[in-house]
């Protein structure tokens, strides 16, 4: 992948034997390593078994969460929060899993509109909650750089699944509650 990069600053008309630009081939393609990781990560593996019974039935929210991801129509990055709700229904996940879960796959080329709906399937599928909501608020710096270069504009996506997306109150808990 160094040649790969190497290339792509002579196309530029950068010299890469300068000083600054030397070893820039090889710390581009380990950055794109690490901010894709997602690829080679297993969310059955992450969670690791951190599923425990409970008798708890009502709202568990996980709100502010750091992502970071690549748009998959530039290679530019954006960047906001995620909050994730769901409704154990005898089971709960740990509480770091929650997180781990979404760098999972913000750590991929992604949509955001796609990110949302694969932390809530995922989500889901390992709890069997009654319900589950993820929103994310992010930053894109495909349209803060470049196109309508609108630095002030963020992005917001929803997906909702069981109760979240048929109960209307449930729906308005979750959303008051992240805000």
């Amino acid at each position: 992948m160094n040649t790969f990069y190497k290339s792509l600053l002579e196309a530029i008309g950068e010299n890469v034997n300068r000083e600054g630009l030397k070893d820039t081939p090889r710390r581009a393609a380990d950055a794109l390593q690490f901010l894709t990781k997602g690829y080679k990560e297993d969310v059955d593996s992450i969670v690791n078994g951190a599923i425990f019974t409970s008798d708890n039935d009502e709202m568990v929210i996980v709100k502010d969460i750091e992502m970071y991801s690549l748009c998959e129509h530039h290679l530019l990055p954006f960047y906001g929060k995620c909050h994730v709700g769901y409704l154990p229904d005898g089971k709960i996940i740990g509480l770091s899993k929650v997180s781990r879960i979404v760098d999972v796959f913000a750590r991929r080329l992604q949509i955001q509109e796609n990110l949302t709906k694969q932390i809530a399937e995922t989500i889901m599928r390992i709890t069997g909650a009654k319900g589950v909501g993820v929103v994310i608020e992010a930053k894109h710096l495909c349209t803060m750089m470049r196109g309508v270069e609108k630095q002030n504009s963020s992005m917001i996506t929803s997906y909702m699944l069981g109760q979240f997306r048929s109960n209307l109150s449930t729906r308005s808990e979750f959303l008051s509650l992240i805000k």
